[in-house]
């Protein structure tokens, strides 16, 4: 058995190594030539709840000629869920600034432009749109957390800068400029008691501005948030648990069966993992927040592995209780 399993590996070795040495040397990321030397982004907070966005990018483009530019805005963010509508674009320098859109997975993409026209050298562009379920409600006060400018540019921006403005005074508003998730702060220059501009230099491909804004209770009608129905967010590692539970079944079907108590406890310890994994949503998110994670994968392996040894030793008593019969 030995010497017919090393032969395969073997050969399954050989072409691995081959395949690692015939791939190319990792080059040098390239320097990318076309820019956002400005971007400037309006948020108008609107008492109805509504986010009114105005972005103006002037873009450079490469030498060789582009057909426009492409936006894209968040409307998922995990479970949570965003309305992007009303949109529309425009051009101060001539160029193509026909809007289109796409839904993707988390993003609604906007391409701005013409795919029949070309664009060479500095242009600008105005995207406008407006924002719903964007604010979360508190106890005490409405919260908006959004990326003014999102880390999906693939360019460096140059000079970007965001101002937020209010239908009420402003007595807490923040913004943080980077990478996703980081912490650097932006600097912020209060404009009367209605509106602050956040600004931010020399920023890489893939950073962004995300603002952080704290209105008084019922200062703008602010709704629940909107989460997405359930779904699947299993990895590999909870479809393999559920994979060994599935096998183990089939084992103890031909095998032993073990006894009734330990397939009782095993089936409630995985009720509780499916428990706890759905009610960490829930309770965090609301009830139709909650997604079928690997803690509901090992929790249904359990119940599935506990049913089946409840089940074999049934069957397994009732057949030893026919065999002691026939004897006697």
């Amino acid at each position: 058995m030995r010497g017919r399993v090393r032969g395969p590996v073997t050969a399954a070795a050989v072409v691995l190594a081959t395949m690692v040495l015939l791939l190319p040397a990792a080059a040098a990321a390239p320097v990318p030539r076309e820019s956002i030397p400005t971007y400037d982004v309006v948020l108008t907070l609107g008492r109805d709840g509504i986010v009114r966005v105005r972005e103006t990018i002037t873009y450079d483009f490469d030498r060789g000629g582009e057909h426009g530019i492409v936006r894209r805005v968040p409307v998922r963010r995990a479970n949570r869920l965003y309305d992007v509508r009303d949109v529309s674009a425009g051009s101060s320098t001539g160029a193509p600034a026909r809007a289109r859109t796409m839904r993707l997975l988390n993003d609604l993409q906007i391409t701005v432009g013409d795919r029949h026209r070309e664009v060479r050298g500095r242009q600008a562009y105005v995207i406008e749109y407006a924002l719903a379920w964007a604010f979360t409600p508190y106890t005490d006060h409405d919260e908006l957390v959004w990326d003014a400018i999102g880390t999906s540019w693939d360019v460096p921006i140059g000079d970007a800068v965001v101002r937020v403005e209010s239908p009420v005074p402003l007595r807490h508003a923040t913004c943080r400029a980077g990478a996703a998730g980081a912490t650097t702060r932006c600097l912020g220059v209060r404009d009367g008691r209605y509106a602050v501009d956040f600004s931010q230099s020399a920023l890489a491909p893939h950073e962004g501005m995300t603002v952080r804004v704290r209105l008084p209770k019922h200062a703008v009608a602010a709704v629940p948030p909107h989460y997405a129905r359930p779904h699947w967010a299993g990895t590999w590692a909870g479809s393999a648990v559920l994979a060994l539970a599935l096998a183990a079944v089939v084992l103890a079907a031909r095998g032993a069966a073990p006894h009734r108590r330990a397939g009782a406890a095993l089936a409630a310890v995985g009720a509780l993992l499916i428990v706890s994994d759905v009610a960490d949503d829930v309770l965090d998110r609301g009830p139709w927040a909650f997604s079928l994670g690997d803690r509901t994968l090992a929790g249904l392996a359990l119940v599935i592995a506990g049913a089946a040894a409840a089940c074999s030793g049934t069957s397994g008593t009732a057949r030893y209780a026919a065999d002691a019969a026939r004897w006697d």
